[in-house]
């Protein structure tokens, strides 16, 4: 049973916020045999028709082996979805949600875990890619709403009917998903040539003709932004750095990829806006949201005047991303203990019923309400000040406990491509730092 999905970490590819379990649906296929039926070297004294013959029933075998090994393949996705990852068959397996979820996690983790450079996706990693998303994606189309409406008869009779179509939140948010693949997919595309190279670390020699080894050149300067990381491959640049046109070039493929991970970052916070949340972290909340800040935040929260979260967040000296996870926790486990206060006093049944039915001037008069709504601005701009922070408590148990395949495939796919994205900035920024340090050396 799954249990974690963040990994809090400063790098770029740990930016991924959730576990990294390399999936066994993702194995490649090794075609040889086909290629071994198809021609061999005994055919070459045949005529020609029973060449073409032979040749076209060593086509068929191969096509026939390659449609067993998919179809072996189909069977075993489709044998984990339904067992829930429990292979012992006793029911005691996730949902279909959660399996689902960690199909796309590991997928993704098969697929780009040890891809860390700006360049082009294999073709057949690629093929691969986009074959088993295809098949995770699927269940989405089977995934229906029924609506009325209006049906005119040929006499001329209106009657009104239920009819089927996709489910708006699918309907909406998934093909913008698969459009925002296809982009980050282009974008690694676009770098077949390029200005630049990698080197791994002591694999610049010194008879090289393209010399200047980004970590060589900057280690005295940026020693700290180095050891962070140092198992990434290291960009390399022209002694006499990049030219114009291709620094362009780069800016732009970096601003379209902030542009995507902008985007698949707020489709994922929706979706996780709108799963529901579990009773395990309702029952685990504080009795008072101040034994949840602590007597320094909730004092501020509670007696600023003109409340500024900026300030707040300036004033807490935040020095690594574990520190901003822990604020993160404690600011929405307090301000879930203040709604429900809130509704709790209204005698309504969810926050947004309450929000909605009582005037500016009740909410400005109810602490709990002005604190709720208070700590729901300063968890704003945390998560704005630290856009790489891993998944609150919150956010893990409402994937953890979610029963919507639906809601389950947006999150997940959203979630990846957002980690996709942000690892493209960060590696152009890795690039461009380079070429900075170069010309300043």
């Amino acid at each position: 049973e799954t249990t974690s999905y963040s990994i809090p970490s400063g790098d770029s590819f740990a930016y991924l916020r959730s576990n990294s379990e390399v999936s066994a649906l993702s194995e490649h296929t090794d075609d040889n045999s086909c290629s071994e039926v198809a021609s061999p070297a005994s055919w070459r004294g045949l005529k020609s028709p029973a060449r073409l013959a032979l040749s076209r029933l060593g086509t068929r075998q191969c096509n026939e082996e390659t449609m067993d090994l998919e179809m072996d393949l189909m069977k075993e996705r489709f044998s984990k979805l339904l067992l829930g990852e429990d292979m012992s068959g006793s029911g005691k397996g996730v949902c279909s949600a959660v399996t689902i979820s960690n199909a796309i996690t590991n997928l993704y983790a098969s697929v780009f875990g040890q891809h860390q450079r700006l360049e082009p996706l294999n073709l057949e990693t690629k093929l691969m890619w986009r074959r088993e998303m295809n098949c995770l994606l699927a269940v989405c189309d089977y995934i229906l709403e029924f609506t009325p409406t209006l049906q005119t008869l040929k006499d001329g009779t209106t009657i009104e009917v239920m009819t089927s179509k996709p489910r708006s939140d699918i309907y909406i948010n998934l093909p913008a998903l698969k459009k925002l693949d296809a982009m980050l997919l282009d974008i690694l595309d676009s770098f077949q040539e390029t200005e630049f190279w990698y080197a791994e670390e002591g694999s610049v020699s010194g008879s090289s003709s393209r010399s200047g080894s980004f970590r060589r050149i900057v280690q005295p300067q940026q020693a700290q932004r180095k050891e962070e990381k140092w198992w990434l491959p290291i960009p390399c640049v022209p002694l006499d750095g990049l030219s114009e046109k291709f620094k362009k070039f780069l800016r732009q493929k970096r601003d379209c990829a902030n542009q995507i991970h902008k985007a698949a970052m707020a489709i994922n916070s929706g979706i996780l806006s709108e799963m529901q949340i579990p009773e395990s972290f309702l029952s685990s909340l504080p009795k008072s949201g101040k034994a949840s800040l602590g007597d320094a935040i909730y004092r501020y929260i509670h007696n600023a005047d003109k409340f500024s979260p900026d300030h707040l967040l300036d004033s807490l000296s935040i020095t690594s991303e574990h520190e901003a996870l822990e604020l993160a926790d404690k600011v929405e486990a307090s301000m879930y203990t203040w709604r429900r206060k809130v509704c709790a006093s209204h005698s309504k049944p969810s926050w947004e019923t309450v929000k909605d039915q009582i005037r500016d001037g009740d909410r400005n008069n109810d602490k709990n309400c002005v604190l709720a709504e208070r700590a729901d601005t300063l968890l704003f701009c945390l998560k704005r000040r630290y856009p790489q922070l891993s998944q609150t408590t919150l956010d893990t148990s409402k994937i953890q406990y979610n029963k919507d395949v639906g809601q389950a495939v947006l999150e997940s796919y959203s979630r990846v491509l957002e980690g996709l994205a942000f690892n493209i900035v960060a590696w152009i920024e890795d690039v461009l730092f380079a070429n900075k340090a170069m010309k300043a050396q």
